[in-house]
């Protein structure tokens, strides 16, 4: 019978069901773990199931018995790989998991901000469509994504998603890649001052490296158009947050909906907070991954790594 430990289970929500664990072994679930509680909470732990706890000798030196440690996410910068390896220790990311729910969350993060939704909201809800003269309140003007350039930043599966949508819409799709690859059949690839000129809408779906870390910033600002749409579904530090505020404040572009931030949980010196116009911009708090069907299947990913890494006899019958 094995134990699998979870160190930070509040990151996957509290509507999660772990029968599929308790199915193996012996399951404990801690909502986050502090650096200093992580080596009392693992020492006779088969298993441990991560997100953001750092993984390295301080947080898991005592746990002898530990065999695996799984992220529940694709990245993998919080483990330390060396050590793992010095240990014989294996490790498992997700991939591939979220690619619905983000490709969604990019289109409703795009018509809120091209609909001009907040305003129309605002609208109704202070009562100013109570006995309006016209039955239509043209106030703010919006555009059909037909025959609009939607620019993207990163064709990986995400993005290929968001291309194949916005062609249902009737958007022409232009990529830029930043690492090079060679054109990808069915789509147009072009280079990055060509995908800042042309875009109607710019999305931005690469992940953070040394390729796309502050590419867009202030002299990609001055080269878009100044009715754009940025979105960033990616990273945070893809974008120049204080370039980014100023060029929404200067009107260099129309507006930009962003899903990650450069820091998480947002800082309070954040330079977007000093946006005047809030209609120019739209932040959710790293939601985009996070629809329930997502986080299930996130979990089976993740339980599935655990079955195929232990033998059968290793794992307690279901119950």
């Amino acid at each position: 019978m094995i134990k699998i430990v979870f160190l930070d289970a509040s990151t996957l929500g509290e509507n999660i069901d772990y029968a599929q664990f308790e199915q193996m072994g012996e399951v404990v679930k801690y909502p986050f773990t502090s650096p200093e509680e992580a080596p009392e909470r693992v020492t006779d732990a088969d298993v441990i199931v991560v997100n953001k706890v750092q993984i390295n000798r301080r947080t898991i030196g005592t746990a002898q018995k530990l065999k695996l440690v799984c992220v529940t996410a694709t990245g993998t910068n919080s483990l330390d790989k060396e050590y793992l390896a010095s240990r014989k220790i294996a490790w498992r990311n997700v991939v591939s998991y979220s690619t619905e729910s983000v490709a969604q969350h990019t289109f409703a993060l795009l018509f809120y901000l091209m609909e001009n939704l907040r305003y129309y909201d605002d609208y109704t809800r202070e009562g100013r469509y109570i006995n309006d003269r016209f039955f239509t309140h043209f106030e703010k003007n919006f555009h059909e994504l037909n025959g609009m350039t939607w620019g993207i930043l990163g064709l990986g599966a995400i993005g290929r998603r968001v291309a194949d949508i916005a062609g249902m819409f009737g958007a022409r799709v232009i990529y830029y890649s930043a690492s090079g690859s060679p054109a990808q059949d069915g789509y147009r690839q072009v280079d990055f001052d060509t995908l800042l000129s042309k875009s109607d809408i710019l999305s931005v779906h690469a992940p953070l490296n040394e390729n796309t870390e502050g590419i867009l910033n202030a002299d990609s600002f001055r080269k878009m158009k100044s009715s754009a749409i940025l979105l960033n579904l990616g990273r945070g530090p893809i974008i120049n947050e204080k370039d980014l505020a100023d060029a929404l404040n200067a009107g260099e572009i129309g507006a930009a909906g962003l899903d990650v931030l450069c820091q998480e949980p947002m800082a309070p010196d954040n330079p977007l907070l000093t946006v005047r116009d809030k209609n120019r911009l739209f932040i959710t708090p790293h939601i985009a991954w996070a629809a329930v069907e997502t986080r299930q299947r996130l979990l089976r990913i993740v339980a599935d790594h655990i079955r195929n890494f232990f033998e059968p006899e290793e794992i307690s019958p279901s119950r």
